[in-house]
């Protein structure tokens, strides 16, 4: 039976059954406790610490819910072993669902196959639910997979960072953004989003530049839009294109032999809007006018009979995720981005 090592701090804020638990669960982790080495009885270990049984109950309760110990009738209470044919427990925290978020996961989900029970809360970029979520599951999976998408205002991203710096690196796996402010060797396999639109549009220069200006459409909303805006500015500077940026579509902006880029979602409002207006305007898709929207997703291949895109791999994304898990190998990786041409370009 393990001796009992652990102590308590009086004089601690952390409440009483949080530090044993703490203790606990390290020394399981680090393997100083032994897969099925028997724990002291609730009574022999409240008696130790001289604390009430029912903390001990609590506390011995919490820990076999995160399975690091198990129960057996009339002999007390063990260390799991966690190598028999015992799946991966994983948390995956998404910021929200999205078509492209959907191809994400699948692709994780099948890389994955049988290994794992996969567990999906979505934060809403709301960094208060962020933190509750790591909080409350803090310890209870081997592996915790983000989307770090949150306002880019400086505290919110200090408080993303800490909340994110209490998972151990060996169990962390950010997607489709990485922090520069968080060190360690987690894994991550992310878009650069300055970087990345600037190559996908160099792979459609020649066409482009057969247009008379290039339009870009976005949304202030849009998180990420100054990183991408720099990209395009970039690819227009360097390669001598006209750009003009729009915040909203009407038919005034819309004009024989330009191409418009639509960096919100395939799906919104300021697309629709363009592709009627351009139907109003008897203007012929791909032909009078080019359309390039921002983030591949399935549907793609089917309206307008074929939407362009340029996005990110966000099935190399999962595949990545799911590997670097699989094969215990965290490492940051940077997802290719490329241009998909299809009819409207």
């Amino acid at each position: 039976m393990i001796d009992n090592l652990i102590t308590i701090d009086t004089s601690s804020q952390i409440p009483v059954y949080k530090q044993i638990i703490e203790q606990i669960t390290n020394k399981i982790q680090t393997g100083e406790y032994a897969a099925g080495e028997l724990l002291p009885s609730m009574n022999e270990l409240s008696d130790q610490l001289e604390i009430s049984k029912e903390t001990i109950k609590k506390v011995y309760s919490i820990l076999r819910k995160r399975e690091l110990i198990e129960a057996t009738q009339g002999k007390g209470f063990f260390v799991t072993d966690r190598t028999k044919n015992r799946k991966l427990k994983i948390l995956l925290l998404f910021d929200k669902i999205s078509t492209y978020k959907q191809v994400l996961y699948d692709s994780f989900a099948h890389q994955m196959d049988n290994h794992a029970d996969t567990t999906i809360r979505l934060h809403n970029q709301d960094i208060d639910v962020f933190e509750d979520f790591i909080d409350e599951n803090l310890d209870m999976y081997d592996y915790y997979v983000i989307t770090p998408h949150f306002p880019l205002d400086a505290s919110i991203q200090k408080r993303v960072a800490k909340a994110i710096s209490r998972i151990p690196n060996r169990k962390l796996i950010l997607l489709d953004k990485n922090l520069e402010n968080l060190s360690g060797n987690y894994g991550a396999a992310y878009q650069d989003f300055h970087r990345d639109v600037y190559e996908g549009l160099m792979q459609g220069l020649k066409k482009i530049k057969k247009y008379a200006k290039l339009n870009v459409a976005t949304s202030p909303s849009s998180m990420y839009a100054p990183f991408i805006k720099e990209g395009i500015e970039r690819f227009g500077k360097d390669n001598n294109i006209e750009i003009e940026y729009h915040s909203t579509i009407s038919p005034e902006i819309i004009h024989n032999k330009e191409l418009y880029l639509i960096l919100n979602s395939q799906l919104d409002e300021g697309l629709i809007q363009l592709i009627r207006y351009a139907k109003e305007l008897k203007l012929k898709l791909g032909k009078d006018i080019g359309i390039i929207s921002y983030n591949e997703s399935p549907i793609n291949e089917i309206i307008l009979d074929g939407l362009t895109t340029i996005s990110t791999d966000f099935k190399q994304m999962g595949e990545l995720a799911a590997k670097m898990i699989l094969e215990k190998n965290p490492r940051k990786i940077k997802c290719d981005f490329k241009l998909i041409k299809r009819n409207t370009f």
